[in-house]
């Protein structure tokens, strides 16, 4: 008798620890790397997409004229802290998610060099980007993660459309 009560009993213990580590698989986002390459960590950025659904253009309460000043913005700030670090970012092309936390600080920023990119020594950038996302805030929060993919060149002219918006 005491065999039949054992089978289940492991396979029970075996089924919760399986459940355990399936649903605490989105603790692994804490050691993913702040800024990657698309195409890098491919299952944590999709639970990272999945998590953090809210868009930058949702949280704007669909405006797309805020949601697109948010965006250059971010750009803008990217161009200066470039500038001011000595970086040289004339010339990149990339595809570009970025996820915010609630407080508006960067959680994690995803990229990807376009075709007709400067060619560059990409890892360079990914430690200019790491150091640009420990410094930057948005300039207001939300109650959930938020995300928004996007297209960014360098340089963006951002002060020029951001100087006419004010």
């Amino acid at each position: 008798m005491d065999h039949y009560i054992k089978i289940p009993l492991i396979a029970l213990v075996f089924f919760f620890a399986r459940t355990q580590a399936i649903s605490g698989s989105s603790m692994t986002l804490d050691t993913l790397p702040s800024v990657f390459m698309i195409g890098e960590n491919e299952i944590e950025y999709e639970e990272l997409v999945g998590n953090c659904n809210k868009l930058l253009l949702t949280v704007c309460n669909d405006s797309m004229d805020l949601a697109y000043r948010k965006w250059m913005g971010l750009l803008s700030d990217m161009e200066k802290y470039a500038e001011a670090n000595d970086f040289d970012i004339k010339g990149i092309k990339i595809w570009l998610n970025v996820f915010w936390n609630t407080d508006g600080t960067i959680k994690h920023l995803v990229y990807y060099p376009k075709p007709n990119s400067r060619n560059m020594d990409f890892s360079k950038l990914s430690v200019f980007m790491d150091s640009f996302t420990e410094k930057y805030k948005m300039d207001f929060t939300y109650q959930k993660c938020f995300s928004h993919y996007g297209s960014a060149a360098f340089p963006t002219f951002a002060d020029i459309y951001l100087g006419n918006q004010k």
